[in-house]
């Protein structure tokens, strides 16, 4: 059975960024260099890989920067053209030929579920991704792309999830899950517990910061209770949204760097700095070379 494409992926970007201040006093925590690009753009070109044609970021105060980063940008290519810096304007115009991106605020940081409703109008009656920036997925098949193949498989919304072993799995959202004897990496979900106490949680898949949901979800966001400082958890809207209709986990294959702490941050710019191939041996030799 065919189901609607995956054509639009919302990426909630309207927050603060604080813990990584003070470099994001003034830029976007999204627009944080990883290697050569800012986060931001790791996930976009997971999305256009994955079949999207439309980005919807969902932005707030000050960061027009990033809705800029994906324009046009006339002088700089007139000078890099008038340069004969070829490669360089290649680069620059790649990026703004990515995909159409549409923004819209989130006027108050009121939740992860709060950012997604905002894409509402934007998003429409059709099944949409969600990517959060900070979850940088390094993989040979693009995340999303794994995840929209296992939506078109099944009809029903899909989670990103890893296996978190130990008591780490408490610091993340956690999947009541049985897989599918028809494929493994699907996992049919029964519940989600946030942050499971260590010892108490149902299984070891966490979620990750990649989502496919069906549009029904904007319904459930609407009629959720908001929870502490009067936010709407998307992990909430998901669970009833398991009450109408099947939720599946995915098991990706790939690694996942959180960018979204200092340590994080730091621990990606070094792998994919190895991995990059221009950058990656030049880096090797160097770290090699050094005593810590």
């Amino acid at each position: 059975m065919a189901h609607q494409k995956i054509r639009k992926a919302v990426f909630p970007a309207a927050g603060m960024g604080t813990r990584f201040l003070p470099a994001t006093k003034a830029t976007p925590k999204e627009m944080l260099c990883l290697v050569d690009k800012p986060l931001i753009q790791y996930g976009v070109e997971e999305a256009v890989a994955a079949g999207c044609t439309e980005i919807i970021l969902i932005s707030s105060r000050g960061k027009t920067t990033m809705e800029d980063h994906f324009d046009s940008n006339p002088e700089l290519e007139a000078s890099l053209l008038a340069k004969n810096k070829t490669a360089l304007l290649e680069i620059a115009r790649s990026v703004s030929r990515l995909a159409k991106v549409t923004v819209t605020r989130q006027p108050e940081p009121l939740g992860l579920g709060h950012a997604v409703l905002m894409a509402k109008e934007i998003v429409g009656n059709e099944p949409f991704a969600v990517i959060l920036p900070d979850d940088i997925v390094d993989a040979d098949i693009a995340c999303m792309r794994q995840m929209v193949e296992a939506f078109n498989e099944t009809g029903c919304s899909i989670l990103g999830s890893e296996v978190v072993e130990g008591d780490a799995i408490s610091a993340y959202g956690c999947l009541d899950c049985t897989p599918l004897a028809s494929n493994p990496r699907l996992l049919e979900v029964k519940n989600m517990v946030e942050k499971p106490a260590p010892g108490t949680q149902p299984s070891q898949n966490a979620i990750i910061g990649r989502y496919i949901l069906t549009p029904r979800i904007f319904e459930m966001i609407e009629n959720i209770t908001p929870g502490a400082g009067g936010e709407l958890q998307l992990t909430d809207a998901i669970k009833a949204l398991l009450q109408h209709e099947k939720v599946y986990g995915y098991s990706y294959i790939g690694k996942r760097h959180d960018a979204g702490d200092k340590q994080g941050f730091l621990r990606a710019t070094v792998e994919l700095g190895l991995k990059h191939p221009k950058l990656g041996s030049d880096l090797r030799a160097w770290l090699k070379s050094q005593t810590f």
